[in-house]
């Protein structure tokens, strides 16, 4: 299985999460789109994701990345970091 499936399952994976906090059907939320200003996403919701993803990965994100993971694209980059995705 090469890096690009399991990038694009944890990807599908990270949207399936993203989309039930915000109410939303994971084909809404593109790897760019925007939470706040696209999918009215609060700061509440944000720590909701923040705290499955680290519950469904068992890794610790620090608070302090929140106002980064603006978009699927920089929560999976972020995500990756934490939980040495990216070797």
């Amino acid at each position: 299985m090469t890096t690009a499936i399991n990038k694009q399952e944890q990807l599908d994976e990270i949207r399936e999460i993203v989309a039930e906090v915000l109410e939303l059907e994971p084909e809404e939320i593109s790897e760019t789109s925007l939470f706040v200003e696209e999918h009215e996403a609060d700061s509440l919701r944000a720590i909701e994701i923040l705290a499955r993803l680290e519950k469904k990965y068992k890794v610790e994100i620090p608070q302090s990345e929140l106002p980064k993971m603006v978009n699927l694209t920089e929560v999976y980059n972020i995500l990756a970091q934490h939980a040495g995705w990216l070797g």
